[in-house]
């Protein structure tokens, strides 16, 4: 094609993605991609290149960048080990549904296979964790793989790999096609995957089902955080609360009066309380893979809404599956439902009209006891040691961020916390490592979000835990001047291991004690600003001091030592969980009496 006569293979890719709007990739180079780097050099004013201390925080960048754009995220590495550390991060872009393009090194192509140095079978490798999986051989082949890994990648919401051969990528278009090789034959435009039912009647019966219930329950997960607005009216047609999985919680504000807060083990008594009694269930981009928090099957009638097909009566036996964007069906549905109206009515029959809103202002209620009750906790400091509560620094976060947050949560305890005590506004923007829950992801989450919003708050809500395992990317946002805020809760333990060997199992911790770091140190050797949070009575100051001062651009870490033994208890203990920690005392639990006590003050309630 004249387009790219004269082009090197890695020229043609590189084309391409600048077609399909990739605008940033995240990357480590290496021997196996330094031709592909070659290109991006010569058009780093298209493509941003943004250079990692591990690949594994590329991929984890790449995610989030999807995640928070809803754009194609992009990362690259090296051959063999390269490729092996992007992995983990690209697992977490499939199990949440995000778009993202790989795209690796690999040895030379007429030495794959015999066990030249990094010699690993990529396409083996990568087969589990993507969509699209190919290799380029000649560039006569790129042009069609890049457009057919982008394609693949939005359309299925997954993630695309493609390698090539180091000697691949150096070769020029020479033109040379096969007999059935037409030149340009693909294309790089996406359709409109605004897809909508083409059988009416399907929106009527699902309209028919929530107009006939009493306790209708709207759950809503990380696919209905564009439908804000339909979601709400919704809500308040039906008089349902809502209900949100964790990658949901940005979906709407966590003071509106319609919010029941996050199901699950980490989530709100009220949320659960819903799912139990409710008779209607309208799942909204979500595919929560805690199923016994869900209602009985044959309890509710079940009507779902997601843009993949698969994931529809995946954790639920649903009634009615509307396949599409859940802003475009939610506002197709809209007009056919009737208003519930406030008070129990009759209508011309004399019959009952479903029309009462005692199950939403019963959950309302809940709610508010709910968020007393974590405040009371929160704010209870009769401990004489004074260790500060890890909820009281989630809740000082939440104090000092801006109208227009990014939050990024590790996955530990540190989401625990989070989510029942940092309350997202309308306008903020919330992430996790959802289904895959991995730790380390909060720091190069963060990062991807302040590159591609320089003028917001951009916050890493960590566990020190999470934070070890990539902390060396303090020094990425440093070198690109990104001034995240890395809030770390301190306490020289994997807490979530420690209680779940205790909880679920019944055992004494073992394996998940720390040496200490000093965090605010760290983060001045590496050029940035630290600051120290050991009494309660710094909490605040230090805080506002430290999320807002961003004159340097230089990012920043707080590190707060909390409380090491302050428990994780889901919304309702069951008594299970219960005997289960007696019995890891029983068995030489390290620290008992102190746990015990603890457990005791809270009178062992979710908090």
């Amino acid at each position: 094609m004249a387009e790219y006569d004269n082009l090197s293979c890695a020229d043609i890719v590189a084309e391409a993605l600048i077609d399909w709007k990739v605008d940033t990739i995240f990357g480590l180079p290496g021997d196996g991609i330094n031709g592909f780097m070659e290109a991006l050099r010569t058009r780093k004013d298209k493509i941003k290149f943004v250079l990692v201390r591990h690949e594994e925080s590329a991929a984890f960048m790449a995610s989030a960048y999807a995640k928070y754009t809803g754009k194609l995220g992009a990362c690259l590495a090296t051959s063999g080990p390269g490729a092996i550390h992007l992995l983990n991060g690209l697992y977490d872009a499939k199990l949440d549904g995000t778009p993202v393009v790989a795209i690796t090194g690999r040895t030379y192509s007429d030495l794959m296979g015999s066990g030249y140095q990094q010699d690993v079978d990529q396409l083996q490798l990568f087969s589990d964790v993507s969509v699209y999986n190919n290799i380029i051989n000649k560039p006569e082949q790129a042009e069609m793989v890049v457009d057919m890994a982008c394609r693949a990648a939005l359309s299925q919401r997954g993630v695309s790999h493609f390698t090539m051969p180091i000697d691949v990528q150096e070769k020029i278009l020479e033109g040379k096609y096969s007999k059935h090789k037409v030149p340009g034959h693909t294309s790089d435009k996406l359709v409109n995957f605004e897809i909508m039912p083409s059988d009416q009647k399907i929106l009527k019966d699902a309209a028919d089902i929530l107009n006939a219930g009493k306790r209708i329950v709207i759950f809503v997960g990380q696919g209905a955080v564009n439908a804000r607005k339909e979601i709400l009216t919704i809500a308040e047609k039906l008089n349902a609360p809502i209900v949100k999985s964790l990658l949901g919680k940005a979906v709407i504000e966590d003071d509106n009066p319609f919010d029941l807060g996050i199901l699950g083990i980490l989530g709100t008594e009220p949320a659960s309380d819903a799912m139990n009694e409710a008779d209607t269930l309208l799942m909204v981009g979500t595919s929560f893979p805690y199923i016994d928090y869900l209602p009985k099957p044959g309890q509710a009638r079940g009507i779902q809404i997601d843009i993949k097909p698969e994931k529809i009566g995946l954790r639920y036996p649903i009634e009615v599956g509307l396949l599409g964007d859940s802003r475009i069906i939610l506002s197709a549905l809209i007009p056919l439902l009737e208003r519930h109206d406030k008070g129990e009515q009759k209508d011309n029959n004399n019959n009952n009209n479903n029309n009462n809103n005692s199950f939403l202002l019963d959950k309302q209620q809940a709610m508010k006891e709910w968020v007393n009750k974590l405040q009371t906790f929160r704010d209870n400091d009769d401990d004489d040691d004074k260790l500060i509560k890890p909820q009281a620094i989630a809740a000082a976060v939440s104090d000092e961020l801006e109208d227009n947050a990014i939050i990024s949560v590790d996955s530990g305890t540190s989401t625990f916390w989070a989510a029942r005590h940092i309350k997202v506004r309308n306008g903020m923007k919330f992430s996790v490592s959802g289904t895959l829950a991995s730790m380390a992801c909060g720091l190069p989450y963060a990062i991807a979000a302040q590159m591609v919003y320089p003028e917001r708050q951009c916050v890493a809500f960590v566990g020190d835990g999470g934070f070890m395992m990539l902390m060396a990317e303090f020094a990425t946002a440093v070198q690109y001047n990104l001034p995240i805020k890395v809030v770390i809760l301190k306490n020289n333990i994997l807490g979530m291991i420690r209680w779940e060997q205790m909880g679920y199992l019944g055992n004494p911790e073992y394996g998940v004690e720390f040496t200490p770091i000093d965090f605010a140190g760290f983060a001045k050797n590496c050029g940035g600003n630290g600051y120290t949070i050991r009494k309660s009575e710094d909490i605040k100051p230090v805080m506002r001091a430290a999320m807002h001062k961003d004159i340097e651009r230089k990012p920043v870490i707080i590190e707060a030592y909390v409380d090491p033994f302050e428990p994780m208890v889901p919304p309702k203990a069951k008594s299970e969980y219960i005997q289960k920690i007696s019995e890891s005392f029983s068995k030489g639990q390290p620290y008992s009496d102190r746990i015990g006590l603890t457990l005791y003050r809270n009178k062992f309630e979710a908090i």
